[in-house]
């Protein structure tokens, strides 16, 4: 509604957005970001998701027609928004104490120690880009902040990332900046967090863990490299607690998570990048917006048949809620992720199964009856839907959610077998696997191939030696 009502107002038309009690801090942060830290906002007291009807007219009435009336009557005084300073500033002298210090206090960093970005440790960084350090990789909502090279390496360094991880660091703010991902949704309150995945010969080069623990903090490729995601999205998009980022509960950011992809070439299955559009012999990163997972655990059987029976109900059970993004707020937007275990999917492939035989298998069982699916979008959500025969007939969605009448029949979670997403990675000799919920609109899965340095053998051949 904010960007809304800037575009209404840089067109010369007054405007007021409604905002909910919860999110005037939002507002007035956004607004910062949008060019206009005066737009106007109106009060809607309280949650009207909690409210009865009369209750949401006498909060109207006595405070929010209020403020739309003076909203459109009366010119916002004028805001002046302090300069921040420049990318190369020196903004501090001073110990490693007083340096974290000053970062917290400014909410320059994540609550933990960083490591402080001196001019030498940021030139080492940019030692392994070809890319000029003052090119733009994206402008980033909310704050409608340039995100430069220079700027990645700065939170590189301070995530703990090593220089010769300076390629994948620039790869993932283009990603974060692509209009598909959306990153202007990072503070929305379901709180998901973003999982990162790499794929191709460079996360071999650069020691990524893609075995046990894959998703646990402790190997700093995938530990400082997934930190460094959050600290660009506080740092250089602008999400920060209690003001733009006004996730509920929230999740802590996610280590990497590198394919194992010496198991997918022995059963022939496609990475995760490739099934993205990126060539097997690039490197990429990809990365989704998931609200949460779920561990499968011990799951057992030599064939398909008695496999994926516990893996479907498992991919099922995760999505609930996550249901409005097949049907009603954006259709056809659904990308659950299931994560076998390397001996999982040797399993499958042994028994004759390829990727998409299993995504097809996933398509055809991850299903609800119609009353059901109902249910959970109509009376569980803010975007009830009458039915899903309307749907279709409105072509918000595809022919098999309507087949009959009959409210017992199955409809299928998402639109298309390939939404579903599968990757490999984890314990080789585990049979378990985890699959995460997916967030739809609020951060489509996009991938991003890593530009490398056209002397990056020689490069990395030095690193390894410092």
């Amino acid at each position: 509604m904010l960007r809304a009502s800037a575009a209404a107002e840089k067109a010369g038309i007054p405007s007021s957005s409604l905002v909910c009690e919860g999110f005037i801090g939002q507002a007035r942060t956004t607004s910062v970001g949008l060019g206009l830290p005066n737009l106007a906002v109106a009060l809607v007291p309280g949650h009207v998701g909690t409210q009865n009807d009369a209750e949401v007219e006498d909060n109207i009435r006595k405070v929010t027609l209020h403020d739309v009336i003076c909203n459109l009557t009366v010119a916002p005084a004028e805001v002046e928004t302090p300069a921040d300073p420049t990318p190369r500033d020196i903004v501090f002298s001073g110990n490693v104490d007083e340096i974290n210090r000053l970062f917290i206090e400014n909410e320059w960093s994540d609550g933990l120690p960083i490591v402080p970005p001196t001019t030498q440790r940021v030139e080492a960084f940019l030692a392994f880009t070809d890319r000029d350090p003052d090119e733009v990789l994206a402008v980033l909502l909310p704050d409608s902040r340039a995100a430069t090279v220079w700027s990645a390496a700065v939170n590189g360094v301070m995530a703990g990332c090593r220089p010769e991880y300076m390629p994948v660091l620039v790869a993932l703010i283009e990603a974060m900046g692509d209009p598909n991902y959306g990153v202007e949704h990072s503070g929305n309150t379901p709180g998901g967090e973003t999982l990162i995945t790499i794929n191709g010969p460079l996360a071999n080069q650069l020691h990524f863990n893609n075995e046990q623990g894959v998703l646990r903090d402790g190997f700093q490729p995938n530990t400082s490299v997934g930190r460094f995601w959050r600290l660009a999205l506080r740092n250089l998009a602008g999400f920060l607690l209690h003001k733009n980022d006004k996730c509920t509960f929230g999740n802590t950011w996610r280590v990497v998570m590198a394919e194992n992809e010496e198991v997918l070439d022995k059963i022939g299955w496609p990475t995760i990048a490739q099934d993205l559009g990126i060539a097997k012999e690039k490197s990429a990163v990809s990365v989704a917006r998931y609200t949460g997972s779920d561990m499968i655990a011990s799951v057992t059987g030599d064939t398909g048949e008695k496999i994926l029976p516990y893996l479907a109900d498992a991919v099922l059970k995760q999505t609930t809620w996550q249901l409005v993004f097949t049907i009603g707020t954006s259709p056809g937007t659904l990308r659950p992720l299931l994560v076998l275990s390397p001996i999982l999917a040797e399993t499958l492939a042994k028994d004759g199964w390829s990727k998409a035989d299993v995504r097809q298998y996933l398509y055809d069982h991850c299903r609800l009856p119609a009353w059901q699916f109902e249910r959970y979008l109509g009376e569980w959500t803010d975007h009830p839907i009458n039915s899903l025969k309307d749907e279709v007939g409105l072509r918000r969605a595809p022919k098999i959610f309507a087949e009959s009448d009959d409210q017992e029949r199955l409809v299928p979670i998402t639109f298309d077998p390939d939404d579903f997403m599968v990757a490999v990675s984890g314990d080789p000799l585990r049979t378990n696997a985890i699959t995460f919920a997916h967030n739809g609109i609020l951060g489509y899965t996009v991938s991003q191939e890593i530009d490398l340095p056209a002397d990056w053998d020689a490069k990395l051949k030095t690193a390894r030696k410092s």
